[in-house]
């Protein structure tokens, strides 16, 4: 089995467009949230596949309707933090309340208290690695924020880039870590795993990607964004390699995952940890 997630957000949150949207003006733009959320639903139950929806807390607030629709159809709900703040602009105290936050929106909105965590643009970091007390002192059993890949923004190149358990710093627990799908190759981890590189790769390179780690033994996970099925939304005058990346291939978005779902053995990040052997960890986290 393979984890398919998304990281519930508004195309307007994303790091591209930050030096255009104003934090303080995100309540007056108006939400696409639901033009995306409708047809990825609507996909994920025609072909029976649940996904771990990772919130932000911001977003809980504002539509409680959408968490108790992932909760019914079977979706797991996890955190993505309140308001995609990098966890590299947060300190120890910072974060904990961030997680907080989101954790008081997500129960408020119908969800059980969240069990997995995901970071604004997989900033756990040798930097952050004091996050993981953080996610074991506050009960979450796995986290999908350490990207083992170079990149100039995130990434931790020499991590293990199979489900591995990592240990707190203070030693005060542990948590298991479930990056993002990679591919072996030249001495060093090719990001596959979704997102931007979902778009930008032909579908074919993934869907085959995915069947190559499956012969390795390796369960993937796979993660998207809403906006990446809302080919429509507004045009924000970004720099050329960042509208490339951000606008490519939005309206091929929804086809491609359907294909990829026809591959079948598709589930929540919850769902292929327990498949791994850590069901006994959810199911004390529970008690």
């Amino acid at each position: 089995m393979h984890a398919l997630s998304f990281d519930v957000e508004e195309y307007f949150q994303v790091a591209n467009l930050r030096p255009f949207v104003a934090r303080e003006d995100w309540d007056q733009i108006p939400s696409r949230l639901l033009l995306a959320m409708d047809p990825i639903l609507a996909l994920l139950d025609r072909h029976g596949v649940r996904a771990t929806m990772f919130f932000l807390g911001w977003i809980a607030e504002r539509h409680p309707e959408l968490v108790r629709r992932c909760v019914a159809a079977g979706h797991e709900v996890a955190s993505h933090g309140y308001e995609h703040t990098f966890v590299t602009d947060m300190d120890e105290a910072q974060f904990e309340a961030d997680l907080a936050r989101t954790e008081e929106a997500l129960v408020a909105a119908g969800a059980p208290k969240p069990l997995g965590f995901r970071a604004s643009t997989f900033t756990i970091t040798r930097k952050t690695w004091w996050a993981f007390d953080v996610l074991a002192r506050r009960g979450y059993v796995y986290d999908s924020s350490v990207h083992p890949v170079r990149h100039p923004t995130y990434g931790v190149p020499d991590f293990d880039p199979k489900i591995s358990v990592v240990e707190a710093p203070s030693g005060l627990g542990s948590v298991i870590e479930f990056p993002v799908a990679t591919l072996p190759g030249l001495g060093r981890n090719w990001p596959i795993g979704g997102g931007g590189y979902f778009r930008l790769l032909p579908g074919w390179f993934h869907r085959r990607a995915i069947s190559r780690l499956e012969r390795m033994g390796r369960p993937t996970a796979t993660y998207l964004h809403p906006w990446e099925f809302d080919p429509e939304q507004p045009r924000y005058p970004a720099k050329a390699s960042s509208r490339f990346r951000h606008y490519l291939n939005l309206d091929k978005t929804l086809e491609r995952l359907d294909r990829l779902l026809q591959l079948g053995g598709f589930g929540t990040m919850r769902e292929v940890l327990e498949a791994q052997g850590f069901a006994e960890r959810f199911e004390a986290a529970n008690r």
